[in-house]
C-alpha cells in the first residue's frame, strides 16, 4: 500500500521490447532479458500483457478484447497471464509505480523496478555542483545534463578548485564525483565522499597530464564534454538514488569488484572507457581486497596493476616470446627488462608481476599474492641466499631422474637448450623434508637454474625447468633482461579450483603442481624451522613517493608485501 491508501500501479519498465519467436517470445529491457518458449500462444498472450500493463489503457473501460482468439476474461487465459506477469516481474522487467502520486522520471523507472524509492532519495538531498566558474563548458554541460534527468541542482563557486574542475554532490550522507578535461581528453572519478573525490581528482589530474596529448584537444572538444558530463550526472544520480553503479565491474573483467574504477575519455582518437583506479590517495589507507584464491583472480588483479593509464606496473605478457617448450612472459622495471618462465603462459605472467613489483619497490621486498604466497616466495629465497646448497652430500640420482618432470625438463635442457653436460645436483637441507637442486654446467660456478621444494624429484624438476627458461630467455628475450623462474610457491595459485582428469600423472603440469600444492605447508614449517619465521611485512622508504604508491596499490589489490631475506637478489 502506498501512503495514498492505493496499491502501486505494475507496469512494464519504459524501453522494454519483445521479439516474436517461433513458438515463444525474446523480451529486453535496459538491464535484464528472457527468453519464453514452448507456446505459439505466448505472442497473442504478450499482446494481452502489454496492454494491461501499459502506461494507459490500450481499450476503453469495460471493452473486452481479444487477441489471436484469446479471451482475457477466461481462466485459463487468466492464469497465463498471471504466469506470464511473475516471469516479467522475476526478471526485473516491471516496475512500480506510486498510486496517486507523480510518477518518477522514465529513466528512474527504466533503472529500478522501484523507481518512487529512487525518487524519494534524489528528491530528499538534490545535487549541488560546485566549480571555479559554474558558467565553464563542463559545468554548464553537468548542470544541463542533472536538468534532463529531471532534477534541479544548486550551483556553488569554489575560487580554491582547478579551473575546469567540476564536482557534484547529492544524497544523504553526500557522495559526490569530479570531472575535468585534460590536454588529451578528460576523467570522471568513482562516486566516494565529497574529499575523496577531490583527493582523487587532483591525483588524475597528474596522472593523466600528458603534454603530448595537447594536438587532442581541439578533437571534437563538445562532444567530450557533453560525454563527461552525462557519465557525471549518470555516476552521481545512481549513487545517490541507490542505482547500480554504470562501471559495471561484475560485467567488465578489466574492474575490480569493491574497487573504484574511473571514466577516462580521449580525444584522439574519441574513445571513452573505465579503468580501475587502485592507486588513488586513500588506497593505503582503506583494507583492500582479500588475497586472491586463485590464478585467474590473481592476474585479474595483475592487470589492475598494469592498466595502461592508470596502473604502477608495466603488464607482463607473451608478447611474440615463444611460447614452447616453456611459456615466456616479458615487461619492462625501473631495473631492465625481466623474462619470466613457466610450464604456462599464465604463471609466467604471476611470476613476472610479482618480480616487476618487487624491483619497483627497490628490490629490497618480496611480493606475493597472498600471504601464503609472499611467505613461500620469500622462505625459498632465504634458503637459496643461505648458501645451504652446496653443503652436504649430493643424493643419489635414483631419487629424482625417473620423474616424469625431471625427465622431460632435462630432456629439453639437453636436447632444445644445448647443455648436453648440465646436471641437478639435489642435496637435503639439513635435516627437514626440504631439498635444494641447483643445474650447473660441470666446470662453471654459475647456476643455470636452481630451487627449493619439498621432495628431490620437485626440487630437480623446478630447477631443470629454470634452466631451460634461463637459456629461453637468453636466446629470445631483450638484451640484458633479467630471468625468473618460476617456483613452487605459485602452485597453490594454480591448483586451487582445478581438477585435472582423473586418468592424468604428474607428467602433466596440472597434476603435478597440484602436488606441489599439497606438500607446501609441510615445506613453510620445515623452511621456517631451517631459517627461522618467515619475514615481517616490508616498510616502504617515506621518500620514496613511487614505491609508496606501489605499495598502496599492492596493498588495495590483495597483495602481501614482506621483508627480503639478507643477500636474496
Amino acid at each position: 500500500m502506498t501512503a495514498h491508501g492505493g496499491p502501486p500501479a505494475v507496469r512494464l519498465r519504459p524501453g522494454v521490447e519483445a521479439t516474436v519467436l517461433r513458438s515463444g517470445l525474446h523480451l529486453r529491457g535496459r538491464d535484464a532479458s528472457v527468453t519464453l518458449e514452448g507456446s505459439r500462444a505466448l505472442p497473442a498472450l504478450w499482446e494481452l500483457l502489454r496492454d494491461r500493463l501499459a502506461p494507459e489503457p490500450a481499450a476503453p473501460a469495460g471493452a473486452v478484447r481479444r487477441s489471436g482468439g484469446l479471451d482475457p476474461a477466461d481462466p485459463r487465459v487468466a492464469a497465463a497471464l498471471d504466469r506470464l506477469t511473475g516471469q516479467l516481474r522475476a526478471h526485473g522487467l516491471l516496475a512500480e509505480f506510486p498510486a496517486g502520486r507523480e510518477e518518477p522520471a522514465a529513466w528512474l523507472a527504466a533503472s529500478t523496478e522501484r523507481p518512487a524509492e529512487a525518487a524519494a532519495r534524489l528528491a530528499a538531498a538534490p545535487p549541488v555542483v560546485t566549480a571555479a566558474d559554474p558558467a565553464a563548458p563542463l559545468a554548464a554541460a553537468l548542470i544541463r545534463a542533472l536538468h534532463r534527468a529531471g532534477v534541479r541542482p544548486e550551483t556553488r563557486t569554489d575560487g580554491c578548485l582547478p579551473p575546469g574542475l567540476v564536482v557534484a554532490a547529492a544524497g544523504a550522507p553526500p557522495v559526490a564525483v569530479a570531472a575535468d578535461r585534460t590536454a588529451g581528453g578528460g576523467f570522471v572519478t568513482a562516486p566516494a565522499a565529497p574529499d575523496r573525490v577531490r583527493a582523487d581528482a587532483g591525483a588524475l589530474a597528474a596522472r593523466l597530464a600528458d603534454p603530448a596529448d595537447a594536438s587532442g584537444t581541439e578533437a571534437g572538444p563538445d562532444a567530450l564534454t557533453a560525454l563527461l558530463a552525462g557519465a557525471a550526472a549518470q555516476r552521481l544520480l545512481c549513487a545517490a538514488a541507490g542505482l547500480p553503479e554504470p562501471a559495471g565491474a561484475d560485467e567488465d573483467q578489466r574492474l575490480l569488484p569493491g574497487l573504484p574504477a574511473v571514466l577516462v575519455a580521449e580525444a584522439a582518437p574519441p574513445r571513452a572507457s573505465y579503468h580501475p583506479w587502485v592507486a588513488g590517495p586513500a588506497a593505503a589507507s582503506e583494507p583492500g581486497l582479500p588475497p586472491a584464491g586463485d590464478l585467474a583472480e590473481a592476474l585479474r588483479r595483475v592487470g589492475a596493476l598494469a592498466d595502461p593509464l592508470l596502473g604502477v606496473l608495466d603488464a607482463p605478457m607473451p608478447g611474440a616470446l615463444p611460447q614452447l617448450p616453456a611459456a615466456l612472459a616479458a615487461c619492462p622495471t625501473p631495473a631492465g627488462p625481466l623474462v619470466a618462465g613457466a610450464p604456462r603462459a599464465d604463471l609466467a605472467r604471476l611470476a613476472a608481476a610479482c618480480r616487476a613489483a618487487e624491483l619497483r619497490l627497490g628490490g629490497a621486498a618480496v611480493v606475493g599474492a597472498g600471504p601464503e604466497h609472499a611467505r613461500g616466495r620469500a622462505l625459498r629465497r632465504a634458503a637459496l641466499a643461505a648458501d645451504r646448497l652446496d653443503a652436504g652430500p649430493a643424493l643419489p640420482e635414483e631419487q629424482w631422474r625417473e620423474h616424469p618432470q625431471a625427465r622431460h625438463w632435462r630432456a629439453v635442457l639437453t636436447g632444445f637448450a644445448g647443455h648436453a653436460e648440465a646436471l641437478p645436483v639435489v642435496r637435503r637441507l639439513g635435516a627437514e623434508q626440504a631439498y635444494g637442486a641447483v643445474v650447473r654446467v660441470p666446470g662453471s660456478p654459475a647456476a643455470l637454474g636452481s630451487a627449493v621444494e619439498a621432495t628431490p624429484a620437485d626440487a630437480a624438476a623446478m630447477a631443470l625447468l629454470g634452466a631451460v627458461t634461463r637459456a629461453m630467455a637468453a636466446d629470445h628475450g631483450p638484451a640484458g633482461a633479467a630471468h625468473v623462474p618460476l617456483s613452487g610457491a605459485e602452485a597453490p595459485l594454480a591448483a586451487a579450483g582445478a581438477a585435472p582428469a582423473a586418468w592424468a600423472d604428474e607428467g602433466w603440469a596440472e597434476v603435478w603442481l597440484a602436488g606441489i600444492a599439497h606438500r607446501e605447508p609441510a615445506l613453510t614449517a620445515a623452511l621456517m624451522r631451517l631459517a627461522g619465521p618467515a619475514p615481517g611485512p616490508w616498510p616502504p622508504p617515506a621518500d620514496d613517493p613511487a614505491a609508496l604508491r606501489t605499495a598502496a596499490a599492492l596493498h588495495t589489490c590483495g597483495f602481501t608485501v614482506l621483508a627480503g631475506p639478507k643477500g636474496s637478489p
